[in-house]
């Protein structure tokens, strides 16, 4: 258990660490759930189609309404962490997405398809900056590489688990559309009520005093010790953050990359069920294929993350663009190169580490920029614009496939996403 009365003594160097770690791993454990609630609607989109005659541009509406919903969500729920404290918010973000999933599975049409699925999008928001938030408060700033890069890697391994339980869910079993939204999430569930359990907002929260080495530096220190003084307002923070130029550029950068991410985890499931590659799998399914993608994507976040502090430094912007460009090289290769069914594995795994490997730098940067103080805020601000873009982007893509016939342009597009990122990251310059 950890210990309810308050010790003014610092704790040894090993025993916080395993404390530490103990709060990392509860919303690491949270996390690996959270996108059974809302990475699965890719492999609905063919049953939602042939069900209720709905067009790909119209299910790439609907998706958008999902990350744009999220987008206002984390712009909101990020400072509301830095307020309240992230681990009842995570908690009940899991709760309140596995009945949101549930209602989404009954709905009969684009309308109540799409209402419930937006009001999924803000359930789910409250879940990354939450996690993000409690780490930020155990973790010292010369090691928010490591800890984001692990918490990013769980988020990675969560896409994992919703292309799996989704694979299972269509293809092994052979159910209808509507139990996509209906199994997978249960284990979501299980994420959250354990994240509470376990899970302490700060070392104060859990009656520890931190070692000397946790805190970075007197100043921080000190601004920490004036805003309890001053009671900082919520508006106060939104300012602080967004008057930031950094901000701005993560946020842009970070909304290139997330476009390519998206694009990616929505249609590369409908690529793969097109009779092109059907008739070259080799004997796999072509849905268990592309579990390759969230693989390399969960790799790529726990190697940017450790190569941002070991060899750049804690530099940030140069991992996200050495791995966004090569991101837009795998994404052309996907497209152009002829590939057997194990080159295709090949190159799907390593146009998902990269595209998805910068996440670890982005969200390290976010207390780097803002302070510890405004993490919650700050990751909710830059998520924000994650979510804006790829929401953006959503119903373009359907209709380009509506329109072409060809779902294999989503590989171009997002080497052009992934372009744009290199370009804006170069702003950063943290």
């Amino acid at each position: 258990m950890i210990p309810g009365i308050r010790n003014p003594e610092p704790l040894p160097e090993s025993e916080y660490a395993r404390l530490k770690w103990r709060m990392l791993l509860a919303a690491m454990f949270c996390y690996f759930f959270f996108y059974t609630g809302r990475q699965t609607f890719g492999f609905a989109i063919p049953g939602l189609e042939e069900d209720l005659g709905l067009s790909k541009a119209t299910l790439g509406a609907i998706s958008g309404i999902l990350l744009w919903s999220y987008a206002a969500g984390q712009m909101i729920n990020g400072n509301l962490a830095d307020k309240w404290g992230g681990r009842r918010m995570m908690a009940a973000g899991a709760i309140l997405s596995t009945i949101l999933n549930w209602f989404t599975s009954f709905s009969i049409g684009p309308k109540s398809l799409g209402f419930f699925w937006g009001l999924n999008g803000y359930a789910q928001s409250l879940g990354w900056p939450s996690g993000g938030r409690v780490i930020s408060n155990w973790w010292a700033p010369h090691e928010r590489g490591k800890s984001f890069g692990f918490y990013t890697f769980a988020a990675g391994m969560a896409s994992v688990l919703a292309f799996v339980t989704s694979t299972i869910v269509v293809d092994t079993l052979d159910l209808d559309w509507q139990w996509i939204f209906r199994v997978p999430v249960l284990l979501m569930l299980v994420g959250g009520v354990t994240f509470y359990l376990i899970a302490r907002d700060t070392p104060a929260q859990a009656g520890v005093t931190p070692p000397a080495s946790h805190t970075a530096t007197a100043a921080d220190r000190t601004a920490e010790s004036a805003d309890q003084i001053a009671g900082e307002t919520s508006i106060q923070r939104y300012k602080a953050v967004l008057r930031n130029p950094k901000i701005w550029s993560a946020g842009i950068a970070i909304g290139f990359q997330n476009t390519a991410r998206y694009g990616l985890l929505i249609w590369v499931p409908v690529y793969f069920l097109g009779a092109d590659w059907k008739e070259g799998a080799g004997g796999i399914s072509p849905l268990w294929i592309s579990v390759a993608l969230p693989v390399g994507m969960a790799v790529g976040a726990l190697v940017n993350g450790q190569i941002s502090d070991r060899l750049f430094g804690a530099r940030r912007d140069r991992p996200i663009i050495l791995f966004m460009l090569l991101g837009a090289v795998m994404a052309l290769t996907m497209y152009l190169a002829p590939l057997s069914t194990t080159s295709g594995i090949v190159v799907l795994f390593l146009t998902g580490f990269f595209v998805y490997g910068p996440q670890s730098s982005f969200w390290a940067l976010c207390p780097d920029i803002a302070g510890k103080r405004m993490a919650g805020t700050a990751t909710g601000a830059v998520n924000c614009f994650a979510y804006i873009f790829a929401g953006a982007a959503e119903p373009m893509i359907g209709g380009l496939m509506d329109a072409t016939g060809n779902t294999s342009l989503i590989f171009p597009v997002v080497a052009v996403a992934c372009g744009c990122s290199a370009l804006v990251a170069l702003t950063i310059r943290r």
